[in-house]
């Protein structure tokens, strides 16, 4: 207060008006408040929808008629799903390719964006990374069927390729869309559709490199690998630590799209995942309650995910998702 009463009356004003805002705060402001009004509508007003969970939803057929009558049963849904040993096969099947895909996928664009910075020439570099990103922006419904047709026994080229290699019989062409192949098929296809788009965020990361670290350890005599090795993977650290917790909270969650346009009956042993297997209780089996159980328990275990990786980091690494 003493410090106020110095100033002079103009500059007091000054003080208590602050900046006056022009157009472009307004603009910006305007923009935030728009992203605010879509997290409220489409991420936090649906979470009342989680109270169904606990509701008996066998004598209604309306989802809000559910919210509204339908009997408190506690946690009888939860208790169901666990004695249902469908759902314990689904889980297996989900944790199973999640923690195959981080052990697979998630290291593939950290080591392509190394790769792609090691290029020198800059033209090849943009044509390389322009060719991959691209499937990332074909929708797994298109690349799916493109998948699909091109595994086709009779006119995919699939067969013909492992031919080539030596690989199968003309006699007894492979269907890599069965349960047998289907795990390995949607690792590959995964990672050629998402080590592109991935790859991005680590090369913006790399470009924040100081190029006298790498005129240093080269002067020092350090090779290519060294240098990638020693300075590139350790500056890029931070980044790789954010994406590995949220990867690690999300080994419940897969994406719908990719798993039901490729399943089918000879499959689906080893393709049915939590995403696909709630959308099949809940949308076509009228199950709401049932799947809301099951999707609440799905968020619950994320987070419990998440904020565990995030304190092993923060001992081991001294860094974590918030700072």
């Amino acid at each position: 207060m003493d410090r106020i009463k110095d100033i002079p009356s103009a500059g007091r004003n000054k003080v208590r008006r602050g900046k006056r805002w022009v157009s472009r705060d307004y603009t910006l402001f305007a923009a935030a408040c728009m992203g605010l009004a879509f997290l409220l509508v489409f991420a936090y007003v649906p979470m009342a929808g989680i109270i169904i969970a606990f509701k008996d939803d066998s004598l209604y057929f309306n989802i809000f008629d559910v919210i509204k009558y339908g009997g408190f049963v506690g946690f009888a849904n939860f208790a169901e799903f666990f004695r249902d040993q469908k759902f314990w096969d689904v889980m297996a099947n989900t944790l199973g390719l999640n923690l195959l895909m981080l052990l697979i996928n998630f290291p593939a664009p950290i080591i392509f964006a190394l790769l792609l910075n090691e290029i020198l020439h800059s033209g090849y570099k943009k044509a390389v990374q322009t060719l991959s990103i691209f499937p990332h922006f074909i929708s797994w419904v298109v690349f799916g069927g493109i998948v699909i047709a091109l595994a086709d026994m009779t006119t995919g080229i699939f067969n013909p390729v492992m031919y080539f290699f030596g690989i199968g019989s003309r006699d007894d062409p492979v269907n890599l869309l069965t349960a047998k192949y289907f795990w390995p098929l949607i690792i590959t296809i995964s990672m050629i559709k998402g080590v592109g788009w991935g790859s991005v965020i680590y090369l913006a990361a790399i470009t924040n490199t100081s190029p006298e670290l790498y005129e240093a350890a080269q002067l020092d005599g350090a090779d290519r690998f060294k240098r990638a090795l020693y300075i590139t993977l350790p500056s890029i650290a931070p980044t790789v630590t954010v994406f590995l917790l949220l990867n690690i909270s999300g080994l419940l969650s897969n994406n719908f799209e990719q798993f039901y346009v490729l399943q089918n009956p000879a499959n689906t042993s080893r393709s049915e995942v939590l995403a696909t297997y709630i959308y099949q209780t809940g949308m076509i089996e009228r199950k709401y309650a049932y799947t809301t159980a099951m999707g609440f328990f799905e968020s619950t275990i994320g987070i419990i995910l998440m904020l565990s990786a995030n304190a092993v980091s923060k001992k081991i690494a001294n860094r974590g998702l918030f700072g």
